[in-house]
């Protein structure tokens, strides 16, 4: 989940102007935590792919990591989490639900985490395909790290976070966190090609079954 320089932008929304999608995924919502709940379904796909990687040779299958990782990193991290960092949570401030020492700030911690193993993983694949196979082993307990983290997380917000928020963000707001999700994917990450990654996640699924 590491995060791209600026002139490596990849845009995972549609353009703000196109009627009623508001991000990385097909869901159609009035409600913001609903749609960051609608993009955890696709992750698991994707995450449950990667659990089915790590059980054969890396040096096999090195398409389908790169895939995998591809969609973490401008999936998971700079289309979801972005709208998490940059419009949910600082809602939710705005709310009175505290970030240091409180949930707001253990999701950004687990974020920050999961980036380090994602950093981790690209640098063991990167060895990989230059031949080195005793990098696999560095690759998988980073992958199995990732998912452990990936998967509390998800169950966390779900389950917590998004609940909170429901109770003290109104409907009203929800609607305009998701015009606001719109609107930042497009100034912040470009407008577009949010299908790439649902595709993507759909390959590995093929790929790995």
């Amino acid at each position: 989940m590491e995060n791209r320089p600026e002139a490596e932008k990849f845009p995972c929304a549609h353009s703000a102007h196109e009627a009623n999608i508001a991000a990385c995924s097909h869901h159609q919502s009035d409600k913001a935590t609903a749609l960051l709940s609608d993009e955890h379904r696709v992750i698991e796909r994707v995450l449950a792919a990667v659990e089915r990687l790590t059980q054969k040779p890396a040096g096999e299958a090195i398409e389908p990591w790169k895939k995998a990782l591809d969609f973490i990193r401008h999936f998971a991290d700079q289309c979801h989490h972005f709208k998490e960092e940059k419009v949910l949570f600082p809602a939710l401030e705005e709310h009175g639900i505290p970030n240091e020492g409180g949930p707001i700030g253990t999701m950004l911690q687990e974020h920050e985490e999961g980036r380090s193993y994602v950093r981790a993983m690209f640098d063991a694949l990167g060895k990989i395909e230059t031949g080195d196979q005793s990098a696999q082993a560095a690759l998988f307990e980073n992958a199995r790290q990732y998912l452990r983290l990936l998967r509390e997380h998800i169950q966390k917000e779900d389950d917590i976070l998004f609940r909170m928020a429901d109770e003290v963000i109104s409907e009203d707001e929800q609607r305009q966190l998701l015009k606001t999700f719109e609107t930042h994917e497009a100034e912040e990450i470009g407008v577009g090609v949010h299908e790439k990654y649902l595709k993507i996640a759909a390959e590995l699924e093929r790929a790995t079954s």
